[in-house]
């Protein structure tokens, strides 16, 4: 396997292309330039098709008709213009094709601030856009696991015939770290296997499948929609991603992905040196979230939960709530508006509430 030093947004763009990925259409928005850029070099070299669309709302919909003619495809964007996807998006879901997107996220809400954040995540795993739906959400917390994860993201996207996110924020995409590339896949035509009708071929002598999201007869859209909660159910049975760090004696746990997940792997050590038991669960998966990890957690042992992110009010703490069932006491640290979180603080507001509790 190839080794390069990449920076995070080249990574998920390499890592596409070389999952087979063919088309790519975008429109720049900071903090994911380096995206669309990259693309931009890398895909007529590999036969592939870039295109900047005159708006978001233009290259979702570009993604859509690929998708529908079999190619692999991917988009990017980052908070607005996730936003400006969100149609596409839903229709990408309600008619049953495969696409990536990746959000590079940045301080929220309305148009924010261009710094990095991790201001999305009720977007990504609550509402993406209209109608229910939902997709699957990988957040990666280091370059390389933005490879690893953008790679398996499009295996996904085409196991379930749904679009599938990467959520990485703004740190994440503009860092550089050494990476071990994975090897690439033969870019295939996907087949499509949705519930789109079928027509007499206007060119000629036959039949096609016309590709849609809008199914007129009410009964069989409420099937589909069966269909999609058994999905749904699925991923939460087989796709769940999380990882457990130092959790084996741990009395105080903190719940954090992407780059706060970092600052709390140092934060843990400092506060080990100290005599104070922390440890981390990292959610890899926010959609479907790893609440069976959170069930497992010794609650005669911990003593209190601590929702760690870079966005304010923070957005995680109803699905921790959730998966500890109220059994014990969740507390928030967070910084916003692309305000670097750091070790330092993650530390402190741990060893404040201690503090008070001990009171």
């Amino acid at each position: 396997m190839e080794k390069k030093f990449l920076k995070g947004n080249e990574a998920v763009a390499e890592a596409a292309i070389l999952a087979g990925c063919r088309f790519f259409a975008g429109y720049p928005i900071t903090p994911q330039n380096e995206i669309p850029e990259y693309m931009a070099r890398r895909m007529p070299q590999v036969g592939g098709v870039f295109l900047q669309g005159e708006s978001e709302v233009a290259s979702v919909c570009m993604v859509y008709g690929a998708a529908a003619m079999g190619k692999l495809a991917m988009t990017s964007s980052s908070g607005p213009g996730i936003s400006l996807k969100a149609e596409g998006i839903s229709t990408l879901a309600g008619a049953q094709l495969p696409a990536v997107v990746v959000n590079v996220m940045r301080g929220g809400p309305g148009l924010g601030t261009i710094q990095a954040a991790q201001s999305d995540y009720l977007h990504a795993t609550k509402a993406m856009g209209h109608g229910g739906f939902r997709v699957l959400v990988l957040a990666p917390s280091t370059v390389q696991e933005a490879i690893d994860l953008t790679y398996k993201a499009f295996g996904l996207a085409v196991k379930y015939q749904n679009p599938a996110v990467v959520l990485m924020d703004g740190w994440i995409g503009s860092m550089m770290e050494p990476v071990t590339l994975p090897e690439p896949k033969e870019p295939v035509r996907n087949k499509y296997t949705g519930w789109g009708t079928r027509c007499f071929n206007p060119q000629g002598v036959g039949v096609v499948d016309v590709v849609s999201s809008c199914l007129l007869e009410p009964d069989r859209q409420e099937l589909l929609n069966i269909r999609f909660g058994e999905m749904y159910d699925t991923w939460a049975r087989n796709e769940v991603m999380a990882e457990e760090y130092m959790l084996g004696d741990a009395e105080y746990v903190i719940v954090a992905y992407g780059t706060a997940a970092r600052a709390a792997r140092t934060a843990i050590g400092s506060l080990r040196e100290k005599g104070v038991k922390a440890g981390m669960l990292r959610p890899i998966t926010l959609y479907p979230f790893p609440y069976d990890a959170l069930k497992r957690l010794d609650r005669n042992r911990v003593r209190f939960l601590l929702d760690t992110e870079m966005t304010l009010p923070v957005q995680m703490k109803d699905d921790i709530r959730l998966g500890v069932a109220d059994a014990m006491p969740v507390h928030t640290c967070g910084r916003s508006g692309g305000v670097v979180l750091t070790n330092e603080d993650i530390e402190d507001a741990l060893l404040r509430i201690v503090e008070e509790e001990g009171k």
